[in-house]
């Protein structure tokens, strides 16, 4: 339970502190009226002020709570049953393999819930919108007013299942991205925190933690690309048919590196917010089993 709460808190946190660089991030990677970063944070900027870069925080910050805690809950809970079945206890060093395969599984629960939060956060992070003025760059007005108004529009117009678009790419990039995550973090603070040194622990996590999140972002990158595309795809017309045909169309007109759309931003934003993010999930980890035992 205590990985569960720790994890609530930590995911909290690591959204506030990279929500604006994954706004750029996502409009960088499904429109193409962009020369670079800085052209995004400028146009961002003009036509909709700091706002801009904070629509649709209000769902990720309550949502990352809730698919973090699972992250977390579900990996800890997943290698302390692991542990037990292959080693007949838990009390015992895990091997990498044993980590890679219960951040999968974490990955796989997280994807699974995550999914209807995220189509909405990119819905809006993508819906380009003046502060003056009644016209839109992607659509001819606000189609969506906020998170639970985007859900509702979705399953309106598309059924339950259309908050699960791009779900299989979700759960693909998901899978082996916290399966690197978990496993890159458990491998820096190896080295960045050695026992016979006695290192900073402070100093060891946030290193471990930026570290990890840079490792697990440039894995993720490419399916996130198509992830964030066929979620804003429908919104004014239907492009892809699936995944498949989404990555080929994407190759095909823009090249390979399109798959690598973002790829700056989000190793720049996975440093700082996943130091966050595990700095406060392990001091609160150890606060809380503190305090129940």
């Amino acid at each position: 339970m205590a990985d569960f709460i720790a994890g609530a808190l930590g995911g909290a946190c690591g959204v506030m502190v990279g929500y604006p660089l994954d706004t750029v991030k996502v409009r960088i990677q499904t429109q193409t009226n962009y020369n670079g970063i800085w052209h995004c944070i400028h146009s961002t900027y003009k036509m909709e002020s700091v706002s801009g870069f904070f629509k649709g925080m209000s769902m990720p910050i309550s949502t990352v709570s809730v698919s973090s805690s699972i992250v977390f809950g579900v990996y800890r809970n997943f290698l302390y049953q692991l542990c037990k079945l292959k080693y007949g206890t838990a009390d015992i060093k895990p091997s990498k393999l044993d980590i890679f395969v219960s951040g999968y599984a974490a990955g796989a629960a997280q994807a699974l819930v995550s999914s209807p939060a995220d189509m909405a956060k990119v819905r809006l992070q993508t819906q380009t919108f003046p502060r003056h003025s009644s016209t839109c760059s992607l659509v001819a007005g606000p189609k969506y007013t906020g998170p639970i108004h985007c859900i509702i529009t979705i399953v309106r117009e598309k059924g339950f299942l259309g908050l699960y678009k791009g779900c299989s790419a979700l759960m693909f990039r998901d899978c082996h991205s916290f399966a690197t995550y978990f496993l890159s973090y458990a491998v820096f603070r190896e080295w960045f925190v050695p026992v016979e040194q006695g290192s900073s622990e402070l100093l060891g996590v946030l290193l471990s933690g930026g570290s990890a999140g840079v490792v697990a972002w440039g894995i993720a990158t490419p399916m996130d690309v198509i992830k964030s595309r066929l979620q804003v795809d429908g919104v004014s017309q239907q492009k892809y048919r699936g995944a498949v045909h989404c990555i080929t169309e994407s190759v095909r007109q823009e090249g390979i590196t399109v798959l690598f759309k973002g790829l700056s931003l989000n190793c720049l934003r996975a440093f700082p917010v996943n130091m966050v993010v595990f700095l406060t999930y392990e001091v609160l980890v150890k606060k809380i089993k503190l305090l129940t035992s």
